[in-house]
Parts: structure tokens; sequence; C-alpha cells
């Protein structure tokens, strides 16, 4: 029975992974991204998260979204982009925070944003500068534009929505302060935007969801579950909008990945998640990554996976 079974979970995933990409995205619910069967979730070498690193060029440098403010300039400590009055709609009442990974400005601040915050089990960076396109198209440029899609689609379903940055603030914030700006907000779902930096070769996207960590500062046992609800709702409606796969590098093919290492879900005490939509150091991705109209994608499943969460 055991040799039977085995058999036949490599021909059910490949089955379920075909049916999302050929259902239309108004085709009901989709199912959730689920574990195979016995199998844990871990980081692969070489992905990134909010510990890259990476300096961008000249050329990234100098394709900034916004303007630069001067090295003096403090960010402040509520968070950048004021919540919209929540309109009417589906989601009318609920809250929900977008993170864009990084900042474009990170890169000018490599003593502010090197400095050491606390995420409860460990200490790590206060931000970083994100990762890059071979052409300089940065990580930091794309997430902010996601986050910023996403706004739009989210306060048309009635949600009140806020950004911990709209390239309103020199660099920043840092890590444990992204945590707070969700939990001080009570939000109803938290979701920080990212691209990954891995070798090429390695495609696809996956969903970052938190550990259950209960250290210092840290103690996400009650978001555990809720979390990975939102984020296996996101990784579903993520897949049928952009036909983006599952990554090859992270996760088993899975498209979820657990850590204890992120202190942006390590301080979250509200459901929160991770979501890297692809690597951009493989072209392919890198293809898709730099297209408004797949970064429109890209935003639209994003916001209907949380609105899949939030309507239950």
């Amino acid at each position: 029975m055991l040799v039977t079974f085995a058999a036949l979970v490599p021909t059910a995933l490949a089955a379920w992974l075909l049916w999302q990409v050929v259902s239309s995205p108004g085709d009901g619910e989709p199912p959730k991204v689920l574990p195979a069967p016995g199998q844990s979730s871990t980081s692969a070498p070489g992905s990134t998260d909010d510990a890259k690193k990476p300096t961008p060029s000249a050329s990234t440098s100098s394709a900034s979204p916004s303007p630069a403010k001067s090295a003096s300039e403090k960010p402040t400590g509520s968070g950048s982009s004021k919540p919209a009055a929540g309109g009417s709609g589906p989601l009318k009442g609920k809250v929900v925070v977008i993170d864009p990974g990084h900042n474009p400005g990170n890169f000018r601040h490599a003593t502010e944003i090197n400095r050491t915050v606390n995420v409860g089990n460990g200490s790590k960076e206060c931000d970083t500068t994100g990762t890059a396109t071979n052409a300089g198209y940065t990580e930091a440029q794309f997430t902010l534009d996601v986050a910023r899609r996403m706004k739009t689609l989210l306060e048309q379903q009635g949600a009140t929505v806020r950004l911990t940055q709209n390239g309103d603030r020199a660099w920043g914030p840092c890590v444990d302060e992204r945590a707070r700006i969700g939990n001080a907000a009570k939000a109803d779902a938290v979701v920080s935007v990212h691209a990954d930096g891995s070798a090429a070769g390695n495609r696809g996207f996956h969903v970052i969801l938190p550990a259950s960590v209960h250290a210092g500062d840290a103690d996400t046992r009650a978001i555990v579950a809720s979390s990975r609800d939102l984020g296996e709702r996101v990784a579903g409606k993520f897949l049928r909008y952009t036909s983006e796969p599952p990554s090859n590098y992270v996760g088993g093919g899975t498209a979820l990945d657990t850590r204890s290492d992120l202190g942006g879900l390590n301080l979250s005490t509200v459901p929160k998640v991770f979501i890297e939509c692809g690597n951009m150091r493989d072209s392919h991705d890198a293809g898709r990554l730099t297209s408004g109209s797949w970064r429109q994608k890209a935003a639209q499943g994003i916001s209907e996976g949380i609105v899949s969460f939030l309507r239950g």
C-alpha cells in the first residue's frame, strides 16, 4: 500500500499544478497549496529575504523611482504611508498592510541599514539593499511598484490599506519596525513583497510562512495557523493569475517555505507572510519581473489571495 501511495503522489501534484495553470482567474476558489506528504520545507542555499545584501550598480542607482532625500534625513517611527479610509465593498472594515521589501535609497545609507536589530531569537541587519536583475532593475523598485498596484486593487474592494514605506523615506524601515507597523495597525493581513536573488536557472515563486517562534520579544504561536492559511491562498491565486511556476529550488515544489530567522515574521502579532515573486537573477523570471503588465498580474494574484483569506 505504501509503494502504491508513493507512486501516486507525483502524479497527483502534477495534475493539480496543471489544473491551476489552465483554470481562469474567475473559476471559484483555488485549492490551497499544500506541502508534499512527509516533506518539510526549508530554505535552499542562496535564497534571499530580509537578509539580501547585493549592492546595486551605478546603473541601478540612477534608476531609482523617486528622488533621493538628504542623507541627514531620519526615517519616521510610525511608518510612511497613511492608510486611506476604507470605502464600500466586501473588505469594508478590514485593514491590510503591504510591506514593499527594502527601499530604493537603502544603498545610500549603509551605516543605518547595517546596524543590527533584535528579531526575538537573534539579531539581523536593520535592512538590506535587496537584489537586482543583471540589467540593474532593483528589487526595491519592483516591490514598491507591485505594492502600489495592490493598494489600488484592495482599496477598490473597500479595505483600509497601509504601506510600510511608499518611497517617502530615505531608507528603511528596519525589519523590526516593519513588523511593528502591521501590529500597530491591528492588520487583518500583512504581506511582504519581495523578489529573490538566487542563481541563474533557479526559477519560480515561493511564499514564506512564519515558524513557531517563542523567544525574547518574538511569539508567533498565535499566528502560525492563520498565516499558513493566508500564505496558501496567496500562493494559489498568484499561480493562477501569473502562471509563474512554484520555485524549483525552495519548498520542494509546494511554493511554501517555513522560516524562523526573519524579523518581519518573528515579531509580527498579526497574520503575515512574505512572497518571493520570482528570481531576478534568472533571465526568464527577470523578463517577467521587469514587465509592467506582468507586475499587474502579480499584484492581482497577491491581492486576490488576501481577499480570499479575509472573506474566509
